[in-house]
């Protein structure tokens, strides 16, 4: 049985946001990544164009974008993301953490950052 532990969690930066993988050097059908989001972040969305991606609010108040449609999330929230649909999540009024599930095993091979869009801050995202 592998189990990942928070404190164990190795974040990268990434843009936008921190990420950790806490099954790395696993071989796994899947990929998971812990994210955290710091609040009043502009940021450029990105997308999966091998699979969708399932993912669940952890802990705080954000706002998702997918492609132009945006929707209020907070903790205990669950939400798709279709493959290959750019998105981005924006943490509002705290940090934001998430966890997100991929039917991938490497995630690497599967993100692609969509940097000649860059998203107004969440107060400024309509839902």
């Amino acid at each position: 049985m592998r189990i990942g532990r928070r404190d164990t969690l190795d974040f990268a930066d990434l843009p936008g946001r921190r990420s950790a993988d806490p099954f790395r050097g696993d071989s796994l059908d899947v990929s998971v990544r812990v994210v955290t989001i710091a609040p009043d972040v502009r940021r450029s969305p990105h997308r999966h164009p091998l699979s969708s991606e399932v993912v669940y609010v952890a802990g705080g108040r954000g706002r998702m974008w997918q492609d132009g449609d945006v929707a209020e999330l907070s903790t205990g929230d669950v939400v798709h993301v279709p493959v290959g649909r750019p998105h981005a999540t924006l943490a509002v009024g705290g940090p934001l953490e998430l966890v997100c599930f991929f039917p991938h095993p490497r995630l690497g091979h599967n993100l692609e950052e969509l940097t000649d869009i860059v998203l107004p801050h969440a107060d400024d995202l309509g839902a």
